[in-house]
């Protein structure tokens, strides 16, 4: 005779929704992707003089890249971690869920909005703002209940996310009313690199088992310098704008020297880190070089220094810290192994690709063909991520 449990079957769960990292970083991945084509297509377009849309090429590039892509691995990260900075409880499912899907609605009608209506492209952007504005709430609901002496490190955190976000609200009003786009530099100086640096001068260290003390003045000079560049880039002043550049990037090789990081017997992931660490001064000493450069030649090195840092430090920190905690919270040793130093060496390529565009750009060389290249492998990069790492975000660690 067969038996019939009288129990309630229980709903497994849905793995990729079980930890708020997996869905935002494989979006994250995804949109990288489709921004990176759009731009491309219209960038192509625009030189044809057949693009009809509502944005400029560039400004989409700028603002979809910031507030799409990498504000999502920001989220898939801080929502991970933010709470155990603070000692905090985790945050609930239902209120990162109710982020992601915010991400994901806004995100399409930005995209289709970009060409086919400028009313669909600005809702997505009111979206998108609401969802930061989300997140913005969370953080700061957490930071709130932590004590004292654990927000040191979460103050400055907190403190990019709420320039970014009010850069975001101020970039909407300046492409709606046709104003010229003073809060670009601000969300990329104060929100996207100072936000990435934050979290990296608290984790490399750590990771590292780093015992030298910290200037305790160290992030909070970072962050007046990087307003300072900003208002620079703002009012136009290149030789200021280059000048904190060169101050900035060697008081942070300094500092970073300092820690007397252990490079030869790190393993393979820390020393991803540590490139994209000193990334960050190289990027830095060198933007400013070619700023230089463009006042005296009275050239254009097609946003060099931004792309440096952007690609350079960004970027690879995104690497390293993406695979430590895709692979530690699915149960896995968070090591890279031979696909993964294939992505960093991938990724370093494509920062070369990309100045040595920029170089050509500036000095008027025919090979401006390299602009394609180095776009491509961008594409070809993160398609090489998501094959990499995409089942683990969507299913876990296999069994064996």
């Amino acid at each position: 005779m067969q038996n019939f449990s009288t129990e309630p079957e229980t709903k497994k769960e849905n793995y990729f929704l079980s930890q708020p990292h997996q869905p935002f970083f494989l979006a994250g991945i995804v949109w990288a992707i489709v921004v990176m084509v759009i731009y491309m297509a219209s960038y192509k377009l625009m030189l044809k003089g057949t693009l009809e849309s509502f944005l400029a090429p560039v400004t989409f590039h700028a603002y979809t890249l910031i507030f799409i892509v990498f504000t999502q691995f920001f989220i898939g990260f801080l929502y991970t971690t933010f709470s155990r900075f603070c000692q905090a409880p985790p945050i609930k499912k239902p209120y990162y869920l109710r982020t992601f899907f915010l991400y994901q609605v806004a995100s399409l009608l930005i995209v289709v909005g970009f060409f086919t209506s400028s009313t669909l492209m600005f809702v997505g952007m009111g979206i998108l703002l609401v969802g930061q504005m989300v997140f913005l709430y969370m953080l700061q609901r957490i930071f709130t209940s932590a004590q004292p002496a654990l927000r040191d490190d979460p103050f400055w955190i907190l403190t990019s996310l709420y320039i970014g976000t009010i850069a975001h609200a101020i970039w909407i009003i300046e492409l709606i009313f046709h104003w010229q786009e003073y809060a670009m530099p601000f969300a990329f100086n104060l929100y996207l690199i100072f936000m990435t640096f934050s979290v990296a001068q608290r984790m490399v260290p750590f990771f590292s088992h780093s015992f030298e003390e910290k200037n305790p003045r160290f992030v909070a000079i970072v962050f007046a310098a990087f307003i300072f560049k900003s208002f620079a880039s703002v009012l136009e002043l290149p030789l200021v704008d280059a000048g904190i550049s060169l101050f900035l990037g060697n008081f942070i090789l300094r500092e970073v020297l300092r820690w007397k990081l252990s490079f030869k017997q790190a393993p393979n992931i820390l020393k991803i880190l540590h490139i994209a660490l000193y990334w960050m001064p190289a990027a830095l000493i060198l933007g400013a070089v070619f700023q230089l450069l463009e006042v005296f030649l009275s050239t254009s090195f097609m946003f060099v220094d931004k792309h440096l840092l952007a690609l350079g430090f960004l970027t690879t920190i995104i690497i390293g810290f993406g695979t430590r905690v895709t692979l530690g919270h699915s149960g896995q040793p968070p090591q890279a192994d031979a696909v993964t130093l294939k992505l960093f060496y991938l990724t370093q390529i494509v920062v070369g690709l990309r100045f040595l565009y920029s170089l050509v750009f500036g000095f008027d060389l025919p090979m401006l063909w390299l602009f394609d290249i180095s776009l491509s492998l961008w594409l070809i990069l993160f398609l090489f991520w998501g094959w990499k790492f995409g089942p683990v975000l969507i299913f876990g660690k296999e069994e064996t």
